[in-house]
């Protein structure tokens, strides 16, 4: 079964070959996240991993039983028990609940190992299948986010008080 793990460096290909799979997949629903990432993505990851280590972000990705990732799910902006969530599940495990699953468990472990207690996300209007992990996970609508918390398109923020329990 499929379990979210801390982003480690050895990772990487994984989350690389993970990424370039699907990125006309993401790049339908979200911005593209360009060449210069998948260009520089060794450095890229290292930076992540040295966000992780100060504190200020965690990464997870949920991995298969044969080391394949199957997305993505972060904490970013970690500060005064509040955090930002972002994810992405691969086009080939969506719609299986396994990103609600992990939004759900990713919201136990931000307040049992990084003393969260208010998450939020954001998410396009046209994303309704992120709107419905949002409310599926416990998130109610809290009020527009900007063009540019979303990449130029309009969305919606979204927030939930999380708890170790």
């Amino acid at each position: 079964m499929p379990e979210l793990e801390r982003l480690r460096a050895d990772h990487a290909s994984a989350v690389l070959a993970f990424e370039l799979a699907n990125r006309a997949y993401f790049a339908a629903s979200i911005s593209d996240r360009g060449d210069e990432f998948f260009d520089q993505f060794d450095d890229r990851h290292s930076a992540l991993l040295a966000e992780q280590e100060a504190g200020t972000c965690a990464f997870y990705v949920l991995a298969a039983d044969d080391g394949s990732i199957l997305g993505r799910f972060n904490l970013y902006g970690i500060g005064d028990g509040t955090a930002s969530l972002g994810y992405r599940v691969a086009q080939h495990a969506a719609g299986r609940g396994m990103a609600t699953r992990s939004v759900r468990e990713l919201c136990r472990i931000a307040a049992a190992r990084h003393g969260l207690r208010t998450l939020r996300a954001a998410t396009s209007d046209e994303n309704a299948a992120s709107q419905k992990v949002l409310a599926k996970a416990g998130f109610v609508p809290v009020g527009p986010a900007a063009p540019a918390d979303l990449g130029g398109k309009s969305g919606t923020w979204y927030q939930r008080g999380v708890s170790p329990a």
